[in-house]
């Protein structure tokens, strides 16, 4: 009968536009919401079967279908904050609802919110709960290239990062060293032959030097240069000098200050690293090739056995892992090294790689997605990558609480790529990405929806008073 159909088609209408009233009223509600994007309700006609041959019309009626419109960027908006994060292009955030990594419960969502913030164990979460997920690196800031998927993603910690060091592999030192240094009786007395009170790098050095003790022999001069470990600790390295009685020659000694921080070979002199001589060229500049003093500074491991003849190690109580300095006597680009000239001995600079321990200081992200820590000793290393999802159609994707969504069978399967590749889009540090709603539009849409579930319910009251005359005939 087309009076049932009229009111069937009536009450679709008001199912229908109510359906659009709550998706308006949900996007207007979320006008604040980071990273939201407003739903689209379109409208389909339903067509009635008719009875073959017959002469009248059925109305169907309408019904409204809802989509969330994932692939409409929304403007920016600048923050304070680092860790707010914003996508240029269409990937999506993958995050997870647990920071264990190995949790079985955790769930796998894709959002665009990224106002990420430590927790109070360090990992990034957004408002709605969600953990940030990457790809970290190793101890030495490397990050692996291949095999990306999600099930190596693991929650992105900025605050729990092991404070960073660098240990010192290259050091130099320059100065001049006084050519008219008159010579010393211990140097005047190596001979040959020797005589009682000479000089002897093992057996009376500079190392042993101590004038309360009467031991060893005075340097002429010490130059000394700073070091870190492994671990960051700082050590002194100094070089003493003594005048040879052979022309523009020095004896030279190289010790650990104090003489405890490294370990040698037994019947060796503590704290003596190398020995040997450094010798000059007429013109004053070092002559390598008569230089015998060894500036190639291996120290074994604080956990190493006991060293043989002509090694040390670093002391067992400083703990320590094995390394190796280079210290440069003879130059290096910009500069001339050790010279012998006429006038006071003097050290014009010190130079040494290597940093000493630094706790974090900030942390940052570049445009494709690398987080960067520094460190109070001055030192960055990467300590993860964020790679974003896309997906064949990231409309089709399933909304769930929190601004994120599901893969779906609409989505497509999800494809991980780094930041900037595959039309995933850069990431913007300092930035978050606003609501998609326009107000204006989303009212001039509630004024018709309204409208239309009025219209709606006209055609019911107006079926009903059809119904009631039909009635009352039969009265």
């Amino acid at each position: 009968m087309s009076l049932n159909s009229a009111l069937q088609a009536g009450v679709s209408g008001l199912t229908a536009n109510s359906s659009a009233l709550s998706a308006i009223s949900n996007d207007i509600a979320n006008v604040d919401t980071v990273g939201y994007k407003g739903s689209d309700v379109s409208f389909q006609s339903i067509v009635a079967n008719s009875v073959e041959g017959g002469t009248g019309v059925a109305a169907g009626g309408v019904t409204a279908t809802s989509q969330q419109l994932i692939t409409q960027p929304g403007t920016t908006i600048q923050t304070s904050s680092s860790t707010d994060l914003a996508i240029s292009g269409q990937g999506l955030f993958v995050t997870s609802t647990t920071a264990t990594p190995a949790a079985k419960a955790a769930q796998v969502l894709y959002t665009r919110a990224g106002s990420f913030t430590p927790d109070a164990s360090g990992y990034l979460k957004n408002s709605a709960g969600l953990y940030l997920q990457g790809v970290l690196a190793d101890n030495t800031g490397a990050i692996p290239t291949s095999g990306l998927n999600v099930g190596i993603l693991q929650p992105i910690n900025v605050t729990n990062v092991g404070g960073q060091v660098s240990p010192t592999t290259v050091a130099g030192l320059t100065g001049t060293l006084n050519a008219d240094q008159p010579v010393s009786a211990q140097a005047a007395a190596v001979g040959p032959p020797a005589t009682a009170g000479a000089y002897n790098a093992a057996t009376n050095s500079m190392t042993a030097y101590n004038a309360t003790a009467g031991t060893g022999v005075k340097p002429d001069f010490t130059m000394q240069v700073p070091i870190s470990d492994s671990q960051g600790g700082q050590h002194t390295i100094q070089v003493d000098l003594l005048k040879s009685a052979q022309p523009d020659q020095w004896y030279a000694e190289i010790q650990a200050v104090p003489t405890s921080d490294i370990t040698v070979a037994a019947g060796a002199v503590a704290g003596q690293i190398s020995t040997g001589i450094l010798a000059f060229n007429a013109d004053g500049s070092l002559n390598t090739a008569a230089t015998t003093l060894n500036t190639n500074l291996a120290f074994g491991a604080s956990s190493a056995a006991a060293p043989a003849a002509g090694s040390v190690n670093w002391a067992t109580a400083i703990g320590v892992a094995a390394q190796t300095v280079n210290l440069s006597l003879g130059g290096t680009s910009g500069s001339a090294g050790m010279t012998q000239e006429a006038g006071p001995s003097a050290v014009t600079s010190t130079t040494a790689n290597g940093t000493p321990f630094g706790s974090l200081s900030s942390v940052a992200v570049a445009n494709n997605g690398i987080v960067t820590a520094t460190f109070t000793n001055g030192v960055s290393r990467a300590i993860a990558e964020i790679p974003l999802a896309t997906f064949p159609n990231a409309d089709g994707l399933t909304a769930v609480s929190g601004t994120a969504y599901q893969a779906s069978n609409n989505s497509g399967l999800v494809s991980l790529q780094a930041a900037g590749a595959g039309g995933s889009g850069q990431i913007a540090s300092n930035t978050l990405e606003a609501s998609t709603i326009d107000l204006s539009s989303e009212f001039t849409d509630l004024i018709t929806t309204q409208q239309a579930y009025t219209a709606s319910s006209k055609v019911i009251t107006t079926a009903d008073q059809m119904s009631q005359v039909l009635l009352q005939l039969i009265q």
